[in-house]
């Protein structure tokens, strides 16, 4: 789960030395190979300890439209705890339900266990079995798809809350909508989606009776779904002027594309069934709805949110994954197109601005998380198998660093030897070092995708730290220079407008002829993209200048339109101006009210060419992601060898540098040297 509220008492403690379920695996980093060596064999970096610690027994007694597989004779299944706290002496962790413990009851306002954890807990080990043939990891996946199914009542839908004794919770507290949380369609029956469809396709030659059920319960879900996403299937709403679609599951193309992931496999294991088929391409036609130009913010991502134009997050981010796999098993060269830009212009740009931060909304903040950092390294890695080229393997790499100590603490937070994945790390460095199971899960789900591609893993392995990067820029427009007539404003609700957050959770209010200065610095070539909040209402616009130089281009400052799917009415949408800024020393930027009053919250700025450098067992790595219309050459930040490579992914030319010495960019790709 998400967010994390008020935990109390121990339910179990392990010691942090669990014992594996197979081999340890060693916390010794290769070095970063040469190209053309192959890679030394290495121990798998999925360990399921942790995990299985996780697991608990949870009694199933059927109760009204609550049922399950073999419940007469199976009275217990599995279920993931939903959090664990680590111990103040560091010897183990405690698990935790979600909310608060009623010490008479033993109930917690939310749960024990959950829906969302339940399924992806599923999706593991039914991963961990096809891949190793585990028997262990089988007959698990088999009783935790047994307790997600229980969760499932007669109309398709999922309670998402269960206590430790089975008792189901549909209306937990604090409130979680929908409420109670099987009457509508949500996230996590499209998670259950995701669990069945993959549990299908295991089970389909291993246990034909269970796969026949899973089957079953996988159109059950349908039911659901058709009686309300998809039967708005072809129809447009819109959100703050933009059409979007409306046949979403949930309004997100987040919790449509983890269903998607559960299609995709069920119908590639069984494609004679139409009715899946059906909804897989009408999801994915729905989900690439929501890709964006690479040119313009967010730079390639597909958006999560229909209730927002203007906020990206990490949560869920599988849409790139997903549209990829679709793409794949359908033929649909639009879907892997929107999963490769995804991959090969947003991701590099994402890491040279730090890492996977959790949300970009519209600038990026908040923590880093496994989530994340998992939902990148998925996105490349499927982006490469859906027909794009080898350098997006690379990024898949340098985006699993961050499990090794490429994040904002500098330190691993993934652990071969445990299976143990910190919760996070916050903005300041500092690490979260509960370890729940969406941490676990997540962390699990890159090992796996590492462990089957030697050559990503030897990338990821070798990654020591994040030395430095330089990517997408924000200046606060409260910290610019204002013109006499300007004022800040800060708005009593805070920084959240409904759609996105202010930059230092407030604006400056422009008036008509009124300015405001941005000394930008060294940024030759730089794409400027202002952050206005607009109104629904047209409010003229604004223009942007170079002092002593060309003009740049013009904003709006209002004319969104009525708000639609969103809460509030306007915008907080970086606006890309026409021209990138000359190619120069330190220049001044200057916005001009030209007419109306313009609401400015900040200028953001995209480098010609973003850079981040790692420190590796092997010596530096370096990522050059590209913004420019034509190839173009920036000085090296280290000595190193490599490739340039399209924005696909696709190779370009090989490239060997000295620091400070030109490397060569291709036009909208990148570069890595190593």
């Amino acid at each position: 789960m998400t967010t994390r509220r008020t935990f109390l008492t121990a339910c179990a403690v392990v010691p942090v030395a669990v014992a594996t379920a197979g081999p340890a695996a060693s916390t010794t980093t290769p070095r970063l190979r040469p190209a053309g060596r192959p890679a030394p064999p290495a121990t798998p970096l999925t360990n399921l300890a942790h995990l299985r610690f996780l697991l608990d027994t949870v009694p199933l007694v059927a109760a009204g439209v609550h049922t399950t597989y073999r419940i007469a004779e199976e009275s217990a299944a599995l279920a993931p705890w939903t959090y664990a706290d680590a111990l103040g002496d560091g010897t183990g962790f405690r698990r935790v339900g979600g909310g608060t413990l009623d010490p008479a009851t033993g109930a917690w306002s939310q749960g024990a266990y959950n829906a969302d954890d339940i399924a992806r807990c599923a999706v593991v080990l039914l991963r961990h079995w096809r891949s190793t043939g585990d028997a262990t990891s089988r007959d698990q996946a088999y009783q935790v798809l047994r307790a997600l199914t229980y969760l499932q009542n007669d109309a398709g839908r999922v309670v998402l809350w269960q206590q430790a004794d089975g008792t189901l919770n549909p209306s937990a507290e604090p409130v979680e909508l929908p409420d109670p949380s099987d009457s509508a369609e949500s996230y996590w029956l499209a998670r259950t989606v995701w669990a069945l469809g993959e549990g299908y396709a295991a089970f389909a030659a291993d246990d034909p009776a269970f796969a026949q059920f899973l089957l079953e319960r996988l159109h059950r879900c349908l039911d659901a779904l058709e009686q309300e996403s998809l039967s708005r299937y072809g129809q447009r709403v819109p959100s703050d002027g933009v059409r979007l679609p409306a046949w979403l599951i949930a309004g997100g193309a987040d919790a449509t594309a983890e269903a998607l992931l559960g299609l995709v496999a069920a119908v590639r294991a069984l494609p004679a069934d139409g009715r899946l088929a059906r909804a897989l391409d009408r999801y994915a036609e729905g989900v690439a709805v929501m890709r964006t130009d690479t040119r313009g913010w967010p730079f390639g991502a597909v958006l999560p949110w229909t209730g927002s134009t203007g906020f990206w997050h990490a949560w869920g981010a599988v849409a790139p994954e997903a549209l990829a796999a679709a793409g794949a098993l359908r033929g649909r060269r639009e879907w892997t197109r929107a999963a490769l830009a995804d991959a090969g212009t947003f991701t590099p740009l994402l890491l040279a601005t730090g890492g996977p931060a959790n949300a970009w909304a519209p600038t990026p903040a908040e923590a880093q998380i496994a989530y994340g950092a998992h939902g990148r390294v998925a996105a490349a890695l499927a982006a490469a198998d859906a027909g794009g080229g080898p350098g997006l393997r690379v990024l898949g790499g340098l985006a699993a660093g961050w499990f090794f100590g490429a994040n904002t603490a500098g330190v691993p937070v993934y652990d071969p030897a445990t299976g143990v994945a910190a919760d996070g790390v916050e903005t300041d460095g500092r690490v979260n070092r509960n370890a729940g199971a969406e941490s676990t899960i997540h962390a699990l789900l890159a090992m796996q995708l590492l462990d089957a591609r030697p050559d990503v893993a030897e990338i990821a392995r070798g990654v020591t730290g994040l030395a430095a990067h330089d990517g997408l820029r924000v200046l606060d427009a409260e910290s610019a220079r204002l013109g006499p007539g300007c004022t800040v404003v800060r708005p009593a609700e805070g920084a959240w407008t409904g759609e996105g957050n202010l930059v230092g959770a407030g604006y400056v209010r422009v008036p008509a002829g009124q300015w405001v200065e941005f000394d930008v610095g060294a940024a030759p070539g730089a794409w400027a993209l202002p952050l206005v909040w607009r109104t629904a209402a047209d409010s003229g616009r604004a223009r942007w200048e170079v002092v002593g130089g060309p003009r740049l281009g013009r904003t709006q400052n209002g004319g969104t339109g009525p708000a639609g799917l969103t809460e509030a009415d306007g915008s907080l949408v970086p606006q890309l101006l026409d021209r990138p800024l000359p190619d120069r020393g330190p220049v001044t930027v200057r916005c001009t009210a030209e007419s109306g009053e313009l609401r400015l919250d900040a200028l953001l700025l995209r480098p010609a060419v973003a850079t981040a450098r790692w420190t590796t067992t092997g010596g530096d790595a370096v990522l050059y992601a590209g913004a420019t219309a034509r190839g173009t050459d920036v000085a090296a930040l280290a000595d190193g060898s490599g490739a340039a490579y399209e924005p696909d992914g696709r190779f370009a030319r090989r490239v060997a540098v000295r620091a400070g010495g030109p490397v060569r960019v291709a036009a909208g790709g990148f570069t890595v040297t190593r």
